[in-house]
């Protein structure tokens, strides 16, 4: 199904009948990487995800955005299909947008699930400084405009092979959307969380490693941890008949 949002032509899918549980999936995703849990969820749930702007088949959006601008999209999406009060289920980046739409926006959610989530900016090392000190340098120097004509094929291989994997396969605005929400950090904000949220992570996640969710259920007041030992930052993947288990234990409530 297609919507218009703020001039946007977004892709969503809604499936089974129940009470209303909407999925952020993460950076360079889409629905079909939360198509196991859409599928399991359904049998008992209303099942809402869209593709965020900028991935799947939704457009991008015509302006760099901001962890709020994708909160004030969920907002907007979520009025146009008149869903309120939802079950919010934010893997990374959708955990992210989910911290901000609770803690910044105080935007009403029966309750929170945040897989292997992001929001919490990750502390540099010198050797990051270093070796990023390092890429602007080289840039400089490769892009000067006395010899660019003849170190053009070096620099377009040099700022291609720059950046993490999410990173290269961006395209230049999403690659400045990036770089905008990885430098958010949204810890300030979670002590105003009143919603009931479940964290999942994996205790071998590198991308937002685990010391994230523990930081995170010291800050959320009404919050719980569970790691799936073995898992990285796929873990519901990877843990995918406990995720469904843990998950239906938290909703059963919600359960019609």
């Amino acid at each position: 199904m297609n919507i218009l949002i703020n001039g946007l032509n977004i892709n969503y899918e809604i499936k089974g009948e129940g009470y209303n549980v909407v999925l952020l999936h993460g950076w360079g995703a889409s629905i079909e990487s939360f198509r196991p849990v859409i599928d399991a969820l359904s049998r008992d749930y209303r099942v809402i995800c869209p593709d965020l702007p900028g991935f799947g088949k939704s457009d991008e959006p015509k302006n760099p955005f901001s962890t709020e601008d994708y909160a004030e999209f969920v907002i907007e999406f979520l009025k146009a299909l008149q869903i309120e009060n939802p079950v919010l289920v934010g893997h990374s980046h959708g955990g992210r947008i989910s911290l901000c739409l609770m803690g910044k926006y105080l935007f009403p959610v029966k309750k929170a699930i945040l897989i292997d989530s992001a929001g919490i900016k990750p502390r540099r090392t010198l050797k990051y400084y270093f070796r990023t000190y390092k890429y602007k340098l080289g840039k400089k120097i490769l892009s000067c405009p006395l010899y660019f004509k003849y170190t053009k094929p070096i620099y377009d291989k040099y700022i291609s092979n720059a950046g993490s994997e999410d990173y290269r396969n961006s395209s230049p605005l999403m690659k400045r959307t990036m770089s905008i929400v990885v430098n958010q950090d949204f810890s300030s904000y979670m002590k105003n969380i009143k919603t009931p949220t479940l964290l999942i992570w994996g205790d071998k996640d590198t991308a937002t490693p685990l010391k994230d969710g523990q930081k995170m259920e010291k800050l959320i007041p009404d919050s719980g941890l569970v790691i799936f030992n073995g898992a990285g930052h796929f873990s519901y993947l990877d843990c995918f008949g406990r995720f469904i288990s843990v998950l239906y234990e938290f909703l059963k409530k919600e359960r019609n």
